[in-house]
């Protein structure tokens, strides 16, 4: 039994299908319980560059998508609903001048407040303002990333990957940069045993060289 830290199957989800991630890269998770940004020199060694002080950005997009009467998850919904709609609200960015730690709880609670003044508003139009903010902060705090920390890729990962928004954001800032972006293929963003089975591969290749393979008798490793 080897017990596999979830987040390091997210982290190395972007080479499922094919390896193609360079090193070093800057690494953005964003999913429904974790935000953060860190640097990887190797699939064994990952620095935390900065994380979320309070909400996920994955579960401020499910309480908005709540708001809007979508239904769970609220994620894939509010991409769609944004995609039609105005950024016609003017919603907060968040520590967007502050290094590169994340906070989306008062971005949230300013969605909820425009969402009872105005209930007339047109759903769309929120939404989308709403992925206007999300998508400047994550993009501002990627593109501070590399600037102090110059790597050869920027990888996100993580079910709010699968965002066409975040997808195109990301692939505008990398062509700017000069970086290689490497994004997981859709099927591979959300929670998947794959990306776990990838991680454990990584927990063998550095407990046992391929010369002195375990057996199946193994114990919980601490990875």
């Amino acid at each position: 039994m080897i017990g596999i830290n979830h987040l390091r199957g997210h982290l190395r989800s972007a080479d499922l299908e094919q390896k193609r991630v360079r090193y070093p890269a800057i690494i953005l998770l964003v999913s429904g319980g974790h935000t953060f940004l860190a640097r990887m020199e190797s699939p064994g060694a990952i620095a935390l560059l900065g994380s979320t002080r309070d909400d996920s950005v994955g579960e401020a997009y499910d309480k908005v998508g709540r708001m809007l009467g979508l239904s769970y998850p609220g994620g894939p919904q509010v991409d769609r609903l944004a995609a039609t709609g105005a950024t016609t609200f003017a919603f907060p960015r968040p520590l967007l001048g502050d290094g590169l730690e994340f906070s989306f709880s008062g971005l949230k609670s300013a969605v909820a407040r425009q969402v009872e003044r105005t209930p007339d508003a047109p759903p769309a139009d929120i939404a989308a303002s709403f992925v206007d903010s999300c998508m400047t902060v994550l993009l501002t705090k990627c593109r501070r990333a590399l600037t102090r920390f110059p790597s050869a890729a920027l990888v996100i990962v993580g079910g709010v990957a699968a965002s066409p928004q975040l997808r195109a954001g990301a692939k505008a800032l990398s062509d700017e940069l000069g970086v290689e972006l490497c994004l997981p293929p859709l099927r591979w963003s959300t929670d998947n045993a794959a990306m776990i089975a990838l991680a454990t591969w990584d927990y063998l290749q550095l407990a046992h060289p391929p010369r002195a393979m375990p057996q199946l008798n193994l114990a919980i490793g601490d990875y």
